[in-house]
């Protein structure tokens, strides 16, 4: 039998949920809410949709674009960079993946949180060189000075992602000036902001800033969320030309298709839709606080569109959950993530939670 090579099969594959409509058809649910991959539950701008369905008709028999030329126009102009100081991606995982493929050899080590988004450390396992795991210290945001002090001449890269996924928290300003004072010049730091535009926090870290003032960073940003192009998988990076150059080499040709990047450019032009998304975000981070607190979970405030909450048994709610038409996601150990949605989403999971009957955890358990 053929057999991958060791570090392959040291990484689980990543086991994404079943279809709604198959979950429907097994369980007999009707009409399931679907609060477990953090998408923005407003949908699209219909600026999106629109260049959606024109690019289609011109012809989706061709290949797309295979350098983003407009695409990267648009971003270079709202972001004030050089085109080639942008990449794109079939989402920003894509990304991840390419720098890992780019910087990495077996031997070498790369740094990240714990519990933080699992590509890194699945990117990273598979090009042989070792994912190094800091725990989130005890306000469940980046321990970044022990990030720092783990680094040794075997790292090469370092992952911050910023807010945090699955705890939603986020590192400040302030914190990011010590933290890259220690970073040797030749440790490229991954700076993942899926989750900017939902930030709210004044001191929250302008990553741009960084790359200006000559850091060695790749920070990564995504159309999947917010702006509601999940589907359509398109994500982009921004480094250093010379950075980004080395990482073309890797990248596949037509990586990012035609369809989201048409939708991603005239999403760029529509404020109302992410000011209108923010705002039903909001909303409904008020409203789980107030039900969570009064139910007695041990929740952690979020600067990103989903919830971190503790529980006694996260895969007996899931499951419970489940049965209720309630999509959430375990998010390991104690907790589960659970994204927020539309007002009627919001409540059908709190009516379901409140069924379920699962004990809540002392709010100071473990601490």
């Amino acid at each position: 039998m053929i057999k991958a090579p060791d570090h392959v099969l040291k990484v689980k594959a990543y086991v994404p949920g079943k279809p709604m409509e198959e979950l429907e058809r097994e369980l007999g649910i009707k009409d399931p809410v679907k609060l477990a991959s953090n998408e923005n539950p407003v949908g699209p701008s219909p600026l999106a949709l629109e260049a959606v369905l024109s690019a289609a008709k011109k012809g989706i028999n061709r290949y797309p674009d295979g350098s983003g030329f407009y695409l990267k126009k648009k971003l270079s102009h709202i972001l004030g960079t050089d085109p080639g100081g942008i990449i794109l991606g079939n989402g920003s995982n894509e990304i991840i993946d390419i720098a890992a493929r780019t910087f990495l050899r077996p031997g070498d080590e790369a740094i990240m949180a714990s519990p933080s988004f699992v590509v890194y450390s699945m990117s990273v396992t598979l090009q042989g060189a070792a994912a190094v795991e800091i725990p989130l210290d005890h306000n469940l945001r980046h321990d970044l000075p022990r990030m720092a002090q783990a680094v040794t001449p075997r790292t090469k890269m370092i992952f911050i992602a910023n807010p945090n996924n699955p705890t939603g928290t986020i590192n400040y300003r302030q914190e990011y000036d010590s933290f890259f004072a220690a970073i040797p010049e030749d440790v490229l730091v991954v700076i993942d902001e899926a989750y900017l535009e939902y930030v709210t926090n004044r001191d929250y870290p302008d990553s741009m800033s960084c790359l200006a003032g000559g850091k060695n960073v790749l920070i990564l940003r995504t159309f999947s969320k917010i702006y509601g192009l999940a589907g359509l998988r398109t994500g982009y990076g921004i480094s250093h030309p010379e950075i980004l150059g080395q990482m073309e080499r890797v990248r596949a040709p037509f990586n990012s298709n035609s369809l989201g990047q048409a939708a991603a450019i005239r999403a760029l032009d529509d404020e109302d839709h992410v000011k209108r998304s923010r705002e039903v975000n909001e909303q409904g981070k008020e409203f789980l606080y107030g039900e969570l607190s009064a139910l007695g979970y041990d929740y952690t405030p979020t600067e990103a569109n989903f919830i971190y909450i503790r529980v006694s048994d996260p895969l007996g709610l899931f499951d419970a959950l489940l049965k209720e038409g309630v999509i959430i996601r375990p998010a390991g150990g104690d907790a589960v993530r659970v994204t927020i949605g539309l007002p009627e989403e919001n409540k059908r999971f709190i009516h379901a939670l409140k069924k379920t009957k699962t004990p809540a955890l002392e709010k100071d358990a473990g601490n």
